[in-house]
């Protein structure tokens, strides 16, 4: 990639003469990353790329490869999309084979930079704000969240505490249940205790199958889009499971069948605090043992938004998904998804600080629904971070 294609820094205010404008904020969408869920990334950050306002930012796109290489890529939102039933990568559109985007470490500097192989790095210019589109380790885990506290940065979404917490679904389980939220039965098996006891390992979790009943699901601890999880009936079938899990996270979560009706809300902060979305529900899938993967991403199983509940069910689900927003120090957005089960409870599954987020996905199809367009919840977003500061607050 020649010096000259390279984008350019926008001039400052304190640079332009009277005819020009007055520079637009610079925003690095960030995405693809390092885990199994590189290409749902992509794909969400295509979404976004086609949706933000270029009459009032200037957009910067970055792609992770899978090797946790920093590439400038295409501006192309039609490359970023799931054909024929695969999801895209970053190698495919990085503009360079081998070159590379450093982010700076100043705090005081916001300038990125563009290094090749055998030339002089070249300065991409400031960036404002980044919008970071990773989903799961190494993005949405408070790594880079960390890494952009440390450069001065601001950022859309969650900071590192809530970002580590939601990720992690044993300590997000822990945190709820601090705070009073309900949740199912669960139980963790750590990467130590998996290698050094395995015969213990089963045994604790054929004792849980003897408490709360078969099936069972067996997942990474800290996974998301549904990878690496199975749905086990019976004892054959679970090393199986738990070595599948084991390929996404060393740590494995084992829960229990919550049976009802899968329910989720969006959370979104606004000037006066967060708010929820009408909630959305995800209907039994025909072809799937549970809402997985392809269901999610590949079928594309539609929700039913907004979810047919009662009005005190609709108030009560958004009191909790606010609750959870609140208890995990989330900032920006947040999706909740709760089983709402036969006896008529919520319990809080999860939350996801950097839910999927193409058009069709569920958290912007609920804001939708709740009068805020898609986008609309981009520029929200990334106003909100451009007003909100780094470091302890």
């Amino acid at each position: 990639m020649s010096s000259e294609n390279l984008p350019q820094s926008p001039r400052t205010s304190t640079e332009q003469s009277s005819e020009l404008p007055l520079r637009k904020p610079r925003v690095a969408v960030v995405f693809g990353g390092r885990s199994s869920e590189h290409g749902i990334s992509v794909v969400t950050a295509g979404a976004v790329l086609r949706a933000i306002d270029r009459t009032k930012y200037d957009v910067l796109p970055i792609g992770i490869t899978t090797d946790g290489r920093w590439a400038l890529t295409a501006d192309d939102p039609d490359r970023m999309a799931i054909t024929d039933r695969q999801v895209p990568n970053v190698d495919a559109l990085a503009e360079s084979a081998d070159g590379g985007v450093v982010m700076p470490l100043d705090p005081n500097n916001r300038e990125v930079v563009y290094s090749e192989p055998g030339s002089v790095p070249k300065a991409l210019g400031e960036v404002d704000v980044v919008f970071p589109m990773l989903h799961g380790p190494y993005g949405e885990d408070g790594t880079l969240q960390g890494l952009l506290e440390l450069s001065g940065v601001p950022y859309v979404g969650a900071g590192v505490l809530a970002s580590a917490v939601g990720q992690d679904k044993e300590y997000m389980k822990r945190v709820f249940t601090s705070f009073g939220l309900p949740v199912g039965p669960y139980l963790v098996i750590r990467p130590r205790e998996w290698d050094r006891d395995q015969e213990g390992a089963r045994k604790k979790i054929a004792e849980f199958a003897g408490d709360h009943g078969w099936p069972l699901f067996i997942k990474p601890a800290r996974g998301g889009s549904s990878m690496g999880i199975t749905k086990v009936d019976s004892f054959e079938g679970l090393d199986e499971a738990i070595e599948e899990a084991r390929r996404h996270d060393p740590k494995i979560l084992v829960e229990s069948l919550l049976r009802g009706r899968e329910i989720e809300c969006g959370v979104l902060e606004f000037e006066d605090g967060p708010r929820a979305s009408v909630p959305a529900e995800i209907p039994p899938v025909q072809s799937h043992d549970y809402y997985d993967f392809e269901a999610k991403y590949i079928d594309s199983t539609p929700g039913i938004v907004p979810a047919p509940l009662t009005p005190e069910q609709t108030a009560e689900i958004q009191r909790l998904a606010v609750d959870a927003f609140e208890a995990t120090s989330c900032e920006g957005l947040v999706r909740a998804d709760f089983f709402l089960t036969e006896d008529g409870q919520f319990v809080i599954n999860e939350i996801n600080t950097m839910p999927g987020f193409t058009p069709i996905s569920m958290y912007p199809q609920m804001w939708e629904a709740s009068g805020v367009s898609y986008p609309e919840l981009v520029d929200r977003l990334v106003q909100a971070a451009l007003n909100r500061s780094t470091g302890l607050r």
